[in-house]
């Protein structure tokens, strides 16, 4: 995979997204070690000739510091806020325990995310929580070695996941990036890519031949969810108009409802959602996943909607053995009881996961055998 990727030979010019509009781009250690870096750095800075631009050279990219409180000014402020810098342990290795969920490579080219879902669970993670600012890291060539080196050791096909940590296609019309992995993943022997966004511009995807090593997967919610819980992000039905774009041209494409979130009238909202989607797109894998997060996120979604909630009116005090918050375990599974029949009605054959789940919540679905069949691994 090493050298596959020249710039002398590869121009990409940035396009403004749509979901991203910044205040501030700060520029942190490593943004220019290289002519290619900075070179992709100005292009991007010229996409806003009009934004702030601090050099904050001096630090990492995870220690941004403009003077924000805690809480959500901060969360707000670094949804404001581009970074630019490098990632230098960009390739890691999940290290989930408590629950059934296999641990699986994943990879960061971007850190964090654009939109704003009031569930997130990313914004309470410890790294988000400090430094909650939307990060591109320019150092792809060493984060596609790394990759190389790890799939070549392993000797076997093995999925590197994007989407992790961040959206894996919300900054892609500025950086190109997805263009850029996809065509060096089509070439290498045993390195697989799977990428999950919300995103719905996919046209740097379209026009290249990624020999079936690049997985897309979407977040999806039926529409009435997504209106109450998510804003500044593309509507469902664009979502899906993308996921058929990329079927269309031969992606292998999935997709992942989560949360799933117990509102009003649920059952029939996602029954009716499922079929239409079943229906319309040739699906290899549903995830299913429901709230699964830490008590800082929390806190975040408590502050965007109110204490009382749909969400926070129905979690389960305390903590899962994983340290994350969920919804009681009777209700999850009443939840999945009825979206898996439904799924199953549709096409019985269908791959189904469940996400960060408990291995009771398995056994009482009798879906024992559906353990680590997961949206990030093949």
């Amino acid at each position: 995979m090493a050298g596959l990727f020249d710039s002398s030979i590869f121009t990409y010019e940035p396009r403004p997204s749509e979901y991203f509009q910044p205040n501030r781009i700060v520029l942190t250690h490593g943004w220019d070690n290289t002519a290619e870096q900075r070179s992709m750095a100005e292009s991007i800075i010229a996409v806003y000739p009009k934004v702030q631009i601090i050099d904050q050279s001096d630090r990492p990219h995870n220690r941004v510091d403009l003077g924000w409180s805690n809480g959500l000014e901060a969360h707000y402020q670094g949804k404001k806020t581009l970074v630019l810098g490098v990632h230098k342990s960009a390739l890691r290795f999940s290290e989930e325990a408590n629950n059934t969920c296999p641990n699986y490579w994943h990879f960061s080219c971007y850190g964090f995310c654009p939109f704003d879902c009031k569930y997130c669970y990313l914004a309470g993670t410890p790294g988000v929580k400090f430094s909650p600012t939307v990060k591109i890291y320019l150092n792809i060539n060493e984060i596609l070695d790394q990759i190389a080196e790890t799939a070549t050791k392993l000797n076997k096909p093995t999925s590197f996941y994007l989407g992790k940590l961040q959206d894996g296609v919300a900054l892609d019309s500025l950086t190109g990036f997805s263009h850029r992995f996809a065509r060096v993943f089509a070439q290498d022997k045993y390195a697989r890519q799977i990428i999950l966004t919300k995103a719905a511009d996919v046209d740097n995807l379209l026009d290249l031949d990624h020999n079936n090593h690049t997985i897309l997967s979407w977040s999806l919610n039926p529409p009435d969810v997504s209106a109450a819980f998510e804003t500044n992000v593309p509507p469902i039905a664009d979502r899906i108009k993308a996921m058929q774009k990329c079927a269309d041209v031969g992606y292998p494409i999935r997709a992942v409802i989560m949360p799933i979130i117990p509102i009003e009238g649920w059952a029939d909202i996602y029954s009716a959602f499922l079929t239409d989607l079943l229906q319309t797109l040739p699906l290899k894998r549903i995830t299913l996943g429901q709230i699964c997060s830490y008590s800082s996120a929390m806190q975040l979604t408590e502050q965007k909607l109110g204490k009382c909630n749909p969400i926070s009116d129905q979690i389960e005090k305390g903590k899962s053995p994983d340290g994350r918050t969920r919804l009681p375990a009777d209700l999850r599974i009443k939840l999945y009881r009825r979206l898996i029949q439904t799924i199953q009605t549709i096409n019985p054959d269908m791959q189904i996961g469940l996400c960060l789940e408990e291995r009771l919540v398995f056994d009482e679905l009798n879906m024992r055998s559906a353990i680590g069949c997961c949206n990030c691994v093949l």
